[in-house]
Parts: structure tokens; sequence; C-alpha cells
């Protein structure tokens, strides 16, 4: 579960022009989505960087890690650049200046989408070549269920806000069928729960964690 995004992940005709002007600017859902889990980040202590968390193959930090490298890579990718050129990981950030690593990597991440232009220009990302809307609301996604993995591994309230959730959620259910898993989709099957579970329980089920 390194991601929670995948490498055949598919919108329809999300590189022809006039599908992509199609979906609403995701840039305010963004901002809002990264400003949430900055709370998270800012809550944990460092003495919880070397517990578990809902991604078997990180820690606490290896995950603080693959976030804010995750949100330079899609800085990069709105500046223009090659973001798979950069891994998604931060190896340099000593252990007190996760806080300050989040913050700077999204502030960057805003930055790199302010012009307008960008959001139908088509960048590449680890999965596939897609237009800039559609790489936003990937990464949208991503910092929120992540977000969740931090809030669950370090103790902290998991249900936030819930219209960025049911966002998520709506874009996981169009593009992620439970049928899509295995080979090169880096989730585990969708995982029951409770008809009254909250949206962010949901966004991790569907990506095939125990809520």
């Amino acid at each position: 579960m390194t991601n929670t995004t995948q490498t055949n992940m598919t919108e329809p005709s999300v590189t022809d022009p006039s599908a992509m002007q199609q979906m609403p600017d995701p840039r305010p859902i963004h901002r809002r989505a990264m400003s949430q889990t900055e709370s998270v980040v800012a809550a944990v202590h460092p003495g919880q960087l070397g517990q578990p968390t809902p991604c078997a193959e990180y820690d606490v930090r290896a995950l603080l890690s693959h976030m804010v490298g995750g949100l330079n890579r899609v800085a990069i990718a709105g500046e223009g650049g090659d973001a798979l050129a950069r891994p998604a990981r931060a190896d340099d950030v000593p252990d007190d200046g996760w806080l300050a690593a989040y913050r700077a990597a999204a502030a960057r991440a805003a930055a790199a989408w302010a012009d307008d232009a960008r959001l139908d220009a088509v960048v590449e990302l680890p999965w596939g070549k897609i237009g800039g809307r559609f790489a936003i609301a990937g990464y949208i996604q991503e910092i929120l269920t992540h977000g969740w993995d931090l809030a669950k591994a370090t103790g902290q309230p998991t249900e936030l806000d819930p219209g960025l959730a049911a966002w998520a959620l709506a874009g996981a259910r169009r593009i992620l069928p439970p049928e899509a898993r295995g080979a090169d989709v880096p989730f585990g099957p969708v995982v029951e729960v409770s008809p009254g579970a909250g949206p962010y329980a949901q966004l991790a089920a569907r990506l095939g964690r125990q809520p």
C-alpha cells in the first residue's frame, strides 16, 4: 500500500482538452486537504515516529517522508518539471523537522498550480500522462488518505472535514472499482464497513485499509 494512487488509474479522455475543462477546479479542495493534513502532522510527537501505520511498509517516519515527497512531486508537475525524476520521499528531514518540511512542500505545491493554464496541461505522474486537473484530484485522494493513515497511527481523530472525504470517496469509487485489484494496483481488496461508517472510514476501506 505504498501509494493511494495507482499506476493504471483511468479517467475518460483525460488528455482531451474539452474533457479536462469539464472538471471543476480542484485547487481549492487540494489546499483545504493539505491544510487539514498539516494539522495531523503538527500533532505527531517525536516518540511516535517509529510506530507502525496502516501502510505496512511504512512506520510514521517513513510515512511522513512519503507525504512530503508526494507534495514535492505534485509541485514539480505543476512547475512543468519531471516529477518522476524525484523520489516520492524526503530523505533529509530531521526528526524535529517534519512539520516545517510539510509546510514548505504544501506551500510549493499550492504555488506551482497557481497559473490557471496549468489545469489543462498534460503532466506525467506515476499513474500515467493526465491533465492537470486530474493530477491534482489524484493528490487530493493521496494527501487525505495518508492523513488518515497518520492520524490512525498516532491516535488522533480520523473523521475530520466530511466534505473533503466525500469528494475523494466519489473519485475513488469512479476510478477504482472493487475488481481493479492485484497486479500493478497497489491496493488490497475493498474492506466492508458498517452502513453508518464515516466518510474517512469508507475512503480507507475503499483503498484496502482496515478502518
